[in-house]
């Protein structure tokens, strides 16, 4: 009897001791899982589409967000989060523990990266700007003319060249489709084409934002009046095509020669844009500046004179050589 109670004894003795190192194990796991992460800046991870959840904890201790690995795949069976793992490049705040980092990766709040398209670019000089964009994979080929909506795009690490365009595109017609039952009535230009034409043309020719009513309602007021626009940038295009810039002044033998896109020598608008306008040009087009000025040339600040009459437009631009001349000295 004496025997049976003493290996009773020792058997509490034993079942208490592996309580307790169980309890211990129990807190030390708890404590790692939820211990602030081994990282004390903000680390960028990028989790590759297809990957296992074993992956995923790989990578992410690997990039010294967790510190187990084991640990992490642990918790994502637990916590039944393991078809809410989602693909992507995330931030992840400094000594973010693993709830935490399991939180941001099934929240899908991906990184962003913003790529601004400047208004007035060509088709060909858009395309050339998200080619220089390592956040973008794969090639597009080259769209239309005066089809993307210059803007700034917030995309993701992996979006193809070919979706971003798309978009674009997209955007574009959205804007014109928008702005089209607004216009002014009994404009000159009879069509969302014509619309986007004429736009490319005030986009080029002025980058001040207040100017363009006014720009626009210059050539409202020649295509009414059935004179030739007159813009230096058709004919650029029409010299250099969707490069953009000629890199220097345009000849007067160029000016004489007749292209589609010489102005100075074909009536109405040239057959395609020149470039890619920009929402507020296309406004500007569609609502222009109750003006009756016809003609415009700079000014020396960066804008332009604007002119009723060609007597005064003459005055102006003999103001504007005067600035010239004096800059060359």
């Amino acid at each position: 009897m004496n025997r049976l109670k003493q290996l009773f004894k020792n058997f509490r003795g034993h079942l208490l001791v592996a309580a307790i190192a169980g309890g211990l194990v129990i807190v030390s796991v708890l404590g790692l899982v939820y211990l602030p992460g081994p990282h004390g800046d903000t680390a960028r991870v990028l989790l590759a589409s297809g990957l296992s959840s074993r992956t995923i904890a790989d990578t992410l201790r690997k990039s010294g967000v967790v510190r187990s690995a084991l640990l992490f795949r642990g918790l994502v069976r637990i916590s039944g989060e393991a078809a809410n793992l989602r693909a992507g490049e995330y931030d992840i705040p400094a000594n973010a523990n693993m709830p935490a980092v399991l939180r941001v990766i099934t929240g899908g709040d991906i990184v962003l990266h913003p790529i601004t398209i400047a208004e007035g670019l060509t088709s060909m000089q858009i395309v050339d700007v998200l080619r220089a964009q390592d956040v973008l994979r794969g090639d597009a080929a080259l769209p239309k003319e005066g089809s993307l909506l210059p803007e700034t795009y917030n995309v993701a690490r992996g979006m193809t060249r070919r979706a971003l365009i798309a978009k674009m595109q997209s955007d574009q017609k959205r804007v014109i489709d928008t702005l089209w039952p607004k216009r002014q009535k009994n404009l000159p230009i009879k069509s969302k084409r014509e619309a986007l034409i004429l736009a490319s043309i005030v986009e080029r020719e002025t980058g001040i934002a207040s100017e363009r009513p006014l720009v626009a309602a210059v050539f409202t007021n020649r295509l009414r009046k059935k004179m030739r626009l007159q813009s230096d940038p058709t004919i650029i295009y029409g010299l250099v095509g969707g490069k953009g810039k000629l890199g220097r002044p345009i000849r007067r033998s160029e000016i004489r020669r007749t292209t589609p896109y010489n102005t100075y020598r074909i009536n109405g608008l040239p057959p395609t844009p020149i470039a890619n306008p920009g929402r507020d040009a296309i406004a500007a087009v569609l609502n222009p500046a109750a003006s009756k000025a016809l003609y415009f040339v700079a000014d020396g600040t960066g804008g332009h004179a604007f002119a009723e009459t060609l007597s005064q437009h003459n005055k102006n631009v003999r103001r504007w050589r005067q600035i010239e001349k004096q800059n060359r000295r």
